[in-house]
């Protein structure tokens, strides 16, 4: 009797240590899991792939929307824990958010908590007609529209300009954006970049230049930019135009008598549009046209504020992106048989 009593409780003990043993290879191993999913980056089918979380969702509604998009194929109670264990549950903002390769759940969660949300750029290009502007921001990705339909001058009025004219009053350059930001977002930002970056150049320009106002430097600028790409010639045909002013000579510039032309511009122009007057002809209207002809950048604008000394009133294109200058009409007359009409002697 008492033998079956000892083999009764031997048995029991091995029933114990076979269930403790259970338990902690069972505690082991979900351990060792959950490791394996903190560590294991998030399944990413596209460089572009993001997570689009709207307000109010709760985690169980990331983690669905990360199945969904085949990101992870773990449920909710690990990237609870590992919230938890983050000191993030409650505090993850609402947003767009970057997956990218490489990313792990600890990573999503902490750029979810510290609203690190995926920031997209758009470029304004130096050169840029304000019509090149409207048409390139129409096409930029998860950016809400709400110019789509403004005339320019509602759009002006709408960004709290009105009765400014828009051409060359954005700066070129790269401007973050997140997704619910609007195209007139962007231009207000350009359109103060502008302004505080035409005051600060203005107040350092050179002496003597025939420009009343930074708008005329906007203007000068803006052929500038129109005429050359080339960083070594920018203050010299800035020099031309300037003294071309400065002695009543006309501009004759062809980028302002194609922008006079409009839509009506088919890539060529002919002696005929030289002498068919607009407002922007500068062989037929003295001075400068009365506003800009595109968005000039930095280096344009400091060109015209800075332009090159000398004696030169002419230049012609070379055809490779360069230009020659002259100081006479005759050595001019020469270089446009030479580099146009091709008569080199």
């Amino acid at each position: 009797m008492i033998r079956h009593t000892m083999e009764g409780r031997g048995i029991w003990r091995a029933v114990v240590v076979l269930l403790l043993l259970a338990v902690a290879g069972a505690v082991t191993y979900g351990w060792m899991d959950y490791r394996r999913f903190t560590q294991t980056p998030l399944t990413v089918e596209a460089q572009a792939a993001s997570l689009d979380i709207g307000r109010g969702s709760s985690l169980r509604d990331v983690v669905a929307q990360l199945r969904e998009q085949h990101a992870t194929s773990t449920g909710p109670l690990y990237w609870r824990v590992l919230a938890e264990q983050l000191h993030v549950a409650g505090r993850l903002h609402a947003g767009e958010y970057a997956l990218s390769p490489g990313m792990t759940p600890r990573d999503l969660l902490l750029n979810m908590a510290t609203g690190k949300v995926l920031q997209r750029n758009f470029t304004i290009v130096d050169g840029w007609s304000f019509r090149d502007l409207r048409q390139a921001l129409a096409k930029a990705d998860k950016l809400r529209q709400d110019s789509a339909g403004l005339a320019d001058a509602a759009l002006m009025a709408k960004i709290g300009l009105a009765g400014e004219m828009p051409e060359g009053r954005f700066l070129p350059e790269t401007y973050a954006y997140v997704k619910g930001d609007s195209d007139l977002d962007i231009l207000r930002r350009a359109h103060a970049a502008m302004v505080k970056m035409l005051d600060a150049l203005w107040a350092q320009r050179g002496q003597d230049l025939p420009l009343a106002t930074p708008y005329d430097a906007l203007i000068l600028a803006s052929i500038v930019e129109k005429e050359t790409g080339r960083a070594d010639e920018r203050a010299r045909i800035a020099g031309v135009f300037v003294r071309r002013l400065q002695t009543h000579m006309l501009l004759q510039t062809d980028p302002t008598v194609i922008y006079g032309m409009g839509e009506s511009y088919a890539g060529n122009i002919h002696k005929s549009d030289l002498t068919t007057d607009t407002p922007y002809n500068t062989y037929t209207r003295p001075g400068l046209p009365p506003t800009p002809i595109a968005m000039p950048g930095k280096p344009a604008i400091e060109a015209a504020l800075h332009p090159a000394t000398g004696t030169e009133l002419y230049f012609v294109a070379r055809g490779d992106g360069s230009h020659v200058f002259s100081s006479t009409l005759d050595e001019h007359n020469r270089n446009v048989a030479c580099y146009q009409l091709k008569r080199c002697p």
